[in-house]
């Protein structure tokens, strides 16, 4: 069955926590005042880098208004709606077979009981996204995804876990916004003429056929010019035919860098949880750079 967990997928604050303790007992283990300054500090540092991400973090999710599908405009955009399969059959998660439309898992073995990775891995297929006013096409790569629904169990020494995104679920969704095709359709009439007229000049005798108006086996640059203004109009017109079907819309990573998420939490449920880990690396961070200032200033380096 699916249990609850608290999970950021990219686990950097939970990482970062580990590597602390390992950081300390490397500073328990030397017992040198210069040791301990290095630990203290790169302690300080990487739980500041990561006091200001998760700060980023909570800030995009809290200041992005929500907008819907049908009218959300070009760019950075906040949605929420129903996850479905991009085709007509589900996504399977590995090893449970659960439908779902999104997928993190980890395989771990046990030896000297202890558990040691032997896999892991994540689905990088698109899904659809509903919200009554229209379907967004989710491109999951590069997505920071934060889902509270996972499932784990042990089979003799394997364990088996998996974090999913599951089908139907209403789902949170904060990255870029484009419609691609249709009336945003990137197209170059310039060279599109070119490239049909290359295909005409391949076949001459349709050529001459066509445009030989005065039936003297050449087309002249008279008769040259004319192709190319019907090469024009057929350009144009296949470009109009193009531009008048509907776009697909996308949301995938932003090309600018900002954070693109996918969760199954509420907003501001997502929202407190970055501000949380915001307030405890910002804790730690001042705990540590507060110990190297009494290193520095009260304890005679050798």
């Amino acid at each position: 069955m699916i249990s609850r967990t608290r999970l950021w997928e990219g686990f950097a604050n939970q990482l970062a926590s580990v590597g602390h303790v390992g950081l300390l007992g490397v500073g328990l283990h030397l017992k040198s005042a210069e040791a301990w300054l290095a630990v203290l500090g790169a302690i300080a540092l990487t739980s500041a880098a990561l006091w200001a991400a998760n700060f980023r973090r909570a800030r995009a999710v809290s200041d992005t208004p929500t907008s819907r599908i049908g009218s959300a405009h070009q760019g950075y955009v906040e949605l929420v709606g129903k996850a479905r399969p991009f085709g007509e059959a589900p996504l399977l998660s590995p090893h449970s077979r659960t439908p779902c439309v999104w997928y993190r898992f980890r395989v771990e073995e046990r030896r000297d009981n202890k558990w040691y990775t032997r896999g892991a891995g994540r689905s990088d297929a698109s899904f659809r996204l509903e919200d009554g006013s229209g379907t967004v096409l989710i491109d999951p790569e590069r997505a920071e995804v934060v889902t509270d629904h996972m499932r784990r169990w042990v089979e003799r020494d394997m364990r088996y876990t998996e974090w999913l995104l599951i089908m139907n679920a209403r789902v949170y969704a904060l990255g870029e916004f484009a419609t691609i095709g249709g009336g945003n359709a990137d197209l170059d009439h310039r060279a599109d003429v070119g490239h049909l007229l290359d295909g005409w000049k391949r076949e001459p005798a349709a050529l001459r056929a066509r445009f030989d108006l005065d039936e003297d086996g050449e087309v002249s640059l008279k008769e040259w010019a004319l192709a190319r203004r019907a090469a024009q109009r057929e350009v144009s017109s296949r470009h109009a035919g193009i531009r008048s079907q509907p776009g697909t819309h996308v949301l995938r990573a932003p090309r600018d860098g900002r954070m693109f998420v996918l969760s199954n939490l509420d907003p501001g449920l997502l929202a407190r949880r970055y501000r949380s880990w915001t307030a405890i690396q910002l804790g730690i961070a001042i705990v540590a750079a507060s110990g190297c200032l009494i290193l520095l200033f009260r304890t005679p380096l050798a």
